[in-house]
């Protein structure tokens, strides 16, 4: 990896996190939404998660700038696994062993994505 890719990766990961954080968001609120539309502009969840999922896009496209996509999207295809472990957290959701084994194949393919760059 070149010097200096790094602190991208990390941000990276960090737009994958509040990606993440915003679609727990959404489903927080979810279940108080319909086709009223303040019914959505009322909901904190869903502001909060559309606040959350914009930063997370402002902050991609910022530093899509400065290193590739090829090795930033990887990256921020993480976020479907810190979704799942908030969903254990928070939502206290059940996953199974195939889930686990899907999260292991993501980490090692950005990984691999990754290295020598």
């Amino acid at each position: 990896m070149k010097k200096g890719k790094f602190k991208y990766i990390l941000i990276a990961i960090l737009c994958a996190v509040f990606g993440a954080l915003g679609q727990l968001l959404f489903k927080l609120g979810a279940g108080n939404v319909s086709f009223n539309i303040l019914s959505w502009i009322l909901n904190f969840y869903v502001i909060a998660g559309v606040i959350f999922y914009g930063l997370a896009t402002i902050i991609f496209i910022l530093i899509l700038k400065k290193a590739d996509l090829s090795l930033l999207y990887p990256v921020v295809a993480t976020s479907y696994i810190w979704v799942a472990l908030m969903s254990i957290f928070i939502l206290k959701e059940q996953l199974i062993w195939t889930n686990w084994i899907g999260f292991l194949l993501i980490i090692g393919g950005v990984s691999l994505t990754s290295i020598k760059r």
